[in-house]
């Protein structure tokens, strides 16, 4: 079994009824124990910032699932949960992101891990550090505590 985290976000729709099930999904996957879940954020968008808000929240998993497996089950339960890839960023029902795959680094034409942005963005550090506050980002070697507090993160409200 491998540690993973994901991210999760939505920003269409009934957005915590998405997150829910996305969560769902995610229990259900085979070879998969959901072993945590924070809390729910609403946060601002990111890279793309002329739409609505965003619900994120972040899961830890383990898997048996190989790391591009488990990013085709990621992608068939944004699908099923209405994702339609548009433009980049943009509004979404539904968006999974790969965070990390145990101490893992992979980086291939659909899959990059540790995730690129992860870092810089507060809406995905903020409920990480609620579940997992110590625990090590593999390329830096900082506590996503410590990564956090390098981040403005008043723009994510616990809901």
């Amino acid at each position: 079994m491998t540690n993973v985290f994901l991210s999760l976000g939505s920003n269409m729709g009934d957005k915590k009824a998405y997150l829910e099930k996305a969560i769902t999904s995610l229990k259900n996957l085979p070879q998969t124990t959901l072993l945590g879940v924070s809390s729910f954020y609403q946060t601002v968008a990111w890279g793309k910032t002329d739409q609505d808000d965003f619900i994120n929240a972040v899961c830890q998993i383990d898997t048996c699932l190989e790391p591009h497996e488990l990013l085709k089950q990621c992608q068939e339960i944004e699908k099923r949960l209405g994702r339609e890839r548009h433009e980049h960023w943009g509004p979404r029902t539904m968006d999974i992101d790969l965070l990390l795959y145990g101490s893992e680094t992979i980086d291939t034409a659909d899959l990059t891990v540790p995730h690129p942005y992860m870092t810089q963005r507060a809406f995905v550090l903020v409920p990480l550090a609620e579940i997992v506050p110590n625990l090590i980002f593999p390329k830096t070697n900082q506590t996503v505590s410590s990564l956090l507090s390098d981040l403005v993160t008043d723009d994510v409200v616990k809901i």
